[in-house]
Formats: C-alpha cells, structure tokens, sequence
C-alpha cells in the first residue's frame, strides 16, 4: 500500500499550483458495463467558492470548472440543515433532520435508521466509505453498508492522521488527510473487479476550520485580493427608506438594507465567535482566514482531479456517476456572520456537480431545486433501484439526463438550537425562485422575507413591509404546512452527555 502523492501534471506559475485537466477516455465501454458511483463530499464548501463563479478573485480550481464544463452543474443546491451532521444524515437517510433525528453534532444516530449504502450492497455493489463520518458521536467505527471502511474520529486532523481501517488503528507519522483519503481512494478502486459495480463515498475533512493548506498550497494566495461583502460593513444610517411601495432607492436604484428589522441574533453575533470583528475569539484575522480557506480547497480540487483522471485512465469513466457537493455553505462576512448553521444563502446552498458521460451532456446547466436529500434516491436509480419508502427525497436523474419531469420549486430548511452555540436560535425556512422566509423560532426577535431578485444579499428585511403581507403568510403557512406533513411540528430534543472539550472553544464543529 501506498501513501505518497503522486500528483499529475502539476506545474508552478506565480505561485500557483495549476492542475491540467483530466482528459477524455479513449474508449467507450460496452453498454453492459458496470454503473459504478462515486460520491465525494467537501466540508463547508460554499456554492460560488470555485473559480469559474468568478466569485473569489484569482482562485483557481481546475478540476472542479472541467467537471462542471463536461457534467452537470446543479446551479439551485441546497442542504436541509446547514450543519455537518444533521446534512451528512440527511445525504445518507433522504430524509430529513426532524425525520432522521441527527439535529445536531452530538445526537446519536436511531437504531433503525437505514442508510443508501445498504440497498446498493444488498444489490451487488462493493461499498467503500473513506474519510470524514462525523454523525450522532465522535466515533470512527465501521458503519453498515460499507465493505470497507476507512475513518477518524470526530473532525479529524490536517496532518498526521490515525485512521480507523477496518477496525484497526493506522497511524501515518506523515502526509496531509486530504491526499491520503485519496491514495486510498485510487487503491481501493484498482483492486476492484471491473465487471462488478462499486460504490465510492469519499468524504473529505477539507474545508473545515482551522484551515490548514498542504505545504505545497501554503501562502499561495498571500496577496489574493479579498472579495469583502457589502453587507459586512452595514452600519445604523442603513435605516432610511427601508421599506415601502418602493424598495429601492429612488435615485441609484440600489436596494436599501433593513437595519432595523435585521434580527437582533444577528446583530448580536458580529463580535462574537461566528462574527467577523471577533472571529474564534480573535485567534485569526478575517483575511488570513480567507486566505486560508481558498488555499486549502487546492487539495480537495486536487483530489477530484486525481479521482476523475484514474477512471478516465482505466476506461470507467463512461458510466460511472459521480457527484460532488459540499455538506453545508460558509458564511465569509455576509452581515457580519461567519459559520454556517443559518438560513442564508451563503449557508444552505451548495456546490454541486455530476458527471457521468453516457447520462449527461457537456456543460449541463441544472436550474430546478436540489436538495441534500435527493441525493440517496438519484443515486439509487442510477443503479436501478427504486427509492425506499421511508425517504422524502427525489431522484433527479431523469432532470440529468435533460427529461421532463415533475419537480418542487421550492427548498425547506431546519436548524435547530445548539447547546454550545445557543447564540444562533431554532429556525425554520422556505426558498423559492423569487423569495426567502425565515421563522427565527424561540426567540423575541423579527423574522425575515428577502426578495431574492431585488435583493440576492438578503439584507433588506421586508417582513413589515405592507405590500408583502400577503406572500409572507403564504410562505409562513407552507413552512408549517412542510412540517406538518412530514411529522416534524416536534423539535426533537436530544440529551447528551457532553464533556467539556476544546471544540466549545476552538470552533472545530
């Protein structure tokens, strides 16, 4: 077995690392192959984090763009519950948070609950999970559905890991996380029989905070100029105007922001440990942060271009499905927060990407609404499976293949109060194409209505606003409506035994 990294084509310009592009398979496979999947999970990827968004100037993620120009890009993705556990949960289940019962970082995972994994091995699939678990405990042993099992405990480590192979200790003295999940990625799928399906989840710790680079991307991006958000810098003068027959200014045409309105849990939080004036308690500046972030999502972008090429090298990239998307978004000073957990767009939308050349076109530009839990049911038909009973997702299969379907048009969403972050309240919201309501529950404060259209920075509050009373109950009802018909009107308290321990003050979950 191997450990080192061996990279492909990498070429150093500027003090960038720059990856050439995995190419295309010389053959087609017979038509009988086996439909193999690959799904690889990034942690705290935001949706528009990839360079070819243009979002965050000078970042470079060529694997990712090549995918999204030869595959699918799902353009609407997004998560149930912004949170790792609750949205791992809700990927592996179809289900989600107050259904499948992980709400939080630490509530163990229900006796009978039965993940995707397990139908895929019943029908003849060889299973591999490798890397970040993070579900209901700390624990890194192998879980059903997986015939291979390759882990850490809890968030896991940058350098140096001690892995969890099948039930035995592995200690690496040596190497970063990111490549070595994909060493043993690579190596596990080359033992593999090829008239035989597989099943690949590769579940990276990266871009989890602390982000630490690899060496090799370490201070690429010292003077990446920093895209800073307008609303990071709302001030109390941003009251005038907030609300009424027009929205926006009457002289510039810019929306106005709604300081007012803007929940207090918001304000409360921007010199505070999710909050840019006072981010992990002052342990980091903001752009070193920043900085930080973009440059250790190189090894993950790295890591798909190397998952992409060994396919394409051993004649399995025709038919083998693969998809890549974040656990939850990331809050880069968006009205002054960091961390996800919230409603907003930054922390609910994703990134999402698919390829699988014998299903789907070049530059497939997916617009219909994805959630997490539609990823269990697509991939499950993928294989030919029908979807269980017990999950709320949809496949989006026939979507990928350009087929007209009936689809939502709508994402719900949940989160739910944390006993170590009790600053962020409950909350429950509904995304359409036009609008956003957010139900902060618990708590005396205002809850929010964003038009999408007019304002995509969801800063002015139009919750009070006398002509959108109408829209705000509709969308208030259609929340409680959601929850209602799927059982969730409960909030499913959980009580945890929970030591004292550093994440509380390193921010590690």
């Amino acid at each position: 077995m191997f450990y080192k990294v061996c990279f492909f084509c990498i070429a150093a310009t500027a003090g960038i690392v720059v990856l050439s592009g995995f190419h295309q398979p010389q053959s087609r496979p017979a038509a009988n192959s086996p439909k193999n999947v690959i799904f690889i999970l990034a942690d705290d990827h935001r949706y528009d984090a990839m360079g070819f968004t243009g979002k965050f100037s000078g970042l470079k993620t060529p694997n990712l763009d090549r995918m999204a120009a030869t595959g699918a890009h799902v353009q609407n993705a997004f998560v149930s519950t912004a949170l790792c556990s609750p949205s791992r949960a809700s990927i592996l289940s179809g289900q989600y948070a107050h259904t499948h019962q992980v709400v939080d970082n630490f509530a163990p995972l229900p006796p009978a609950t039965k993940f995707f994994p397990s139908y895929l091995q019943k029908a003849g699939y060889k299973t591999a999970f490798l890397g970040k678990w993070h579900m209901g405990n700390a624990d890194d042993a192998p879980q059903p559905g997986f015939d291979y099992w390759l882990s850490f405990k809890g968030q896991g480590v940058y350098y140096s890991p001690i892995f969890n192979i099948n039930g035995k200790q592995v200690t690496h003295k040596d190497g970063y996380t990111t490549d070595l999940l994909t060493d043993y990625a690579i190596e596990w799928m080359g033992k593999q029989d090829k008239n035989k399906p597989f099943f690949l989840y590769l579940s990276h710790k990266a871009v989890h905070a602390d982000f630490q680079p690899a060496k090799r991307h370490a201070g690429v991006y010292k003077d990446m100029p920093i895209q800073y958000p307008a609303s990071m810098y709302l001030t109390k003068s941003d009251t005038s105007k907030i609300w009424g027959k027009n929205t926006k200014d009457p002289e510039t045409g810019e929306v106005k922001s709604n300081l007012r309105d803007m929940p207090n849990w918001v304000k409360n939080q921007r010199y505070s440990w999710h909050g840019v004036d006072y981010l992990y308690h002052g342990s980091i500046s903001f752009n070193d942060f920043y900085r930080q972030y973009c440059e250790t999502l190189l090894g993950v972008d790295e890591s798909v271009g190397r998952v992409m090429k060994y396919l394409e090298d051993n004649g399995l990239a025709e038919n083998t499905l693969v998809i890549y998307m974040g656990d939850n978004g990331f809050s880069f000073g968006e009205r002054g927060l960091i961390d996800k957990r919230h409603a907003y767009e930054e922390s609910m939308r994703v990134p999402m990407l698919v390829s699988c050349p014998s299903v789907i076109k070049p530059q497939t530009k997916l617009t219909n609404v994805i959630q997490n839990i539609d990823v269990a049911p697509t991939i499950l038909a993928y294989a030919g499976l029908s979807t269980p009973a017990q999950m709320q997702g949809k496949s989006f299969l026939p979507l990928l293949k350009g087929q007209k379907t009936e689809w939502k048009d709508r994402a719900f969403y949940e989160y739910y109060w944390e006993y170590d972050f009790p600053q962020t309240p409950t909350m429950f919201a509904v995304r359409t194409d036009r609008y956003k309501y957010i139900f902060n529950h618990g708590v005396w404060d205002a809850n929010e209505l964003y038009d999408l259209q007019a304002d995509p920075d969801e800063i002015n509050n139009l919750i009070r606003s006398p002509q959108h009373q109408t829209i705000a109950k509709e969308l208030r009802d259609q929340v409680w409506g959601w929850l209602e018909n799927t059982n969730g009107l409960q909030i499913p308290l959980k009580r945890i035994k929970q030591k004292r321990n550093d994440h509380i003050y390193k921010g590690n979950y």
